[in-house]
């Protein structure tokens, strides 16, 4: 069994040492790229969503390679997610792919699936080894976590931001010749001491903008068009609502209670949006007002196009902004998107939140005076 899996941000980095140190084959997927968006769009249904989209790019990447599974999880309630493992394998087998999936469904879809679904996809007999495992693939994924958000207040803070580019872009292609758990420990506390040594400015007060709306769009740098260096580079700092991290804490780690972040998050949103509207609609309203009581000078949105939770939320969103007084942008991706266009609109929203700053300000010192 050759296991692959979908692109997701951060993810194939610990997936891919947590099922190595398992004993099993990876061949995770390259890091997606204008031709991985080729080939999933030529074979995906034209109104599909761009994750989808990505996804069956990344897996005739990985096909290519000499992969023959495929590990994705499921979900439910209204979001097209839940049906992503049925599309795929039916466009797999059209186009003569020999593959199996393996779908981890939420545990109240059935917990005898769900755990044959893990054996037949871990094949380990032995629970301590994949107790340890399992550890070690969480230290990894808060770790690459930890050094993505790192990277961005670096590159916020630097004398030179383009040095922490240099830093990372290095750092994935060393992921993709790391094997195992370990070395990928060491790997990553040596981009963590690179990174604490790039020269910041301590007098920098730089702007600050929360990340919110569908999670793919949010982890994925392909998918989101490298939003997060883009606003590093023009001196904002950038925090993102959902991350694997949070992801695992909220839906894992912390079942069934749930984290403490993500339940707040709940509670600020029910005013608004007081019912599951399926993906993470109900998160991205309540992570823009999360952001605005932090003191954040800003929030932009980010979905795929026909992303029905997403949409559901934007439309809440002008409501938030007007209640919290906090500027709030929404960008919509899809394999259309024009990167020109887009770091317009970034260029003009940091503009936008920084003559706000400076109007509040001014108010404040003639207000004193």
């Amino acid at each position: 069994m050759k296991i692959t899996f979908p692109h997701l941000g951060n993810v194939y980095i610990a997936g891919k040492a947590f099922l190595e140190e398992l004993g099993q084959e990876v061949i995770p997927p390259p890091r997606c790229s204008k031709r991985t968006l080729e080939l999933g769009t030529k074979y995906s249904p034209e109104t599909m969503c761009l994750p989808f989209k990505i996804n069956i790019g990344n897996y005739i990447e990985s096909i290519e390679k000499g992969a023959d599974t495929i590990l994705i999880t499921g979900s439910c309630g209204p979001c097209r997610f839940g049906y992503y493992s049925v599309l795929e394998q039916s466009i797999l087998d059209d186009l003569g792919y020999e593959v199996e999936f393996i779908v981890f469904d939420p545990i109240y879809e059935g917990v005898r699936e769900l755990k044959n679904n893990i054996s037949r996809a871990l094949n380990v007999k032995s629970y301590r080894k994949l107790i340890k495992a399992g550890d070690l693939g969480w230290k990894l994924i808060k770790k690459s976590d930890y050094l993505t958000q790192l990277a961005n207040e670096k590159r916020a803070y630097a004398f030179n931001s383009y040095l922490v580019d240099e830093i990372m872009e290095d750092y994935y292609k060393k992921v993709e010749i790391t094997v195992g758990g370990e070395p990928m420990l060491k790997l990553m506390d040596q981009v963590e001491d690179s990174l604490k040594a790039v020269k910041i400015d301590k007098n920098k007060n730089p702007i600050k903008v929360g990340i919110i709306g569908e999670i793919y769009t949010i982890i994925e740098p392909s998918v989101n068009l490298e939003i997060e260096r883009k606003l590093g580079h023009m001196g904002v700092l950038v925090e993102k609502s959902l991350t694997p991290t949070k992801w695992v804490e909220h839906h894992v780690s912390n079942f069934p209670f749930g984290s403490k972040e993500e339940n707040e998050k709940y509670k600020l949103a029910k005013p608004y949006i007081p019912t599951l509207v399926g993906g993470h609609g109900r998160e991205t309203v309540g992570s823009a007002i999360y952001y605005a009581k932090k003191g954040f000078d800003g929030v932009i949105q980010l979905l795929p196009l026909n992303c029905m939770p997403e949409i559901v939320a934007k439309s809440i969103l002008p409501t938030v902004q007007n209640d919290y007084n906090i500027p709030i942008m929404t960008l919509i991706v899809d394999e259309m998107t024009g990167e020109a266009g887009y770091m317009t609109r970034l260029e003009a929203f940091v503009d936008l939140l920084e003559r706000k700053r400076e109007e509040k300000q001014n108010g404040r010192f003639l207000h004193g005076c």
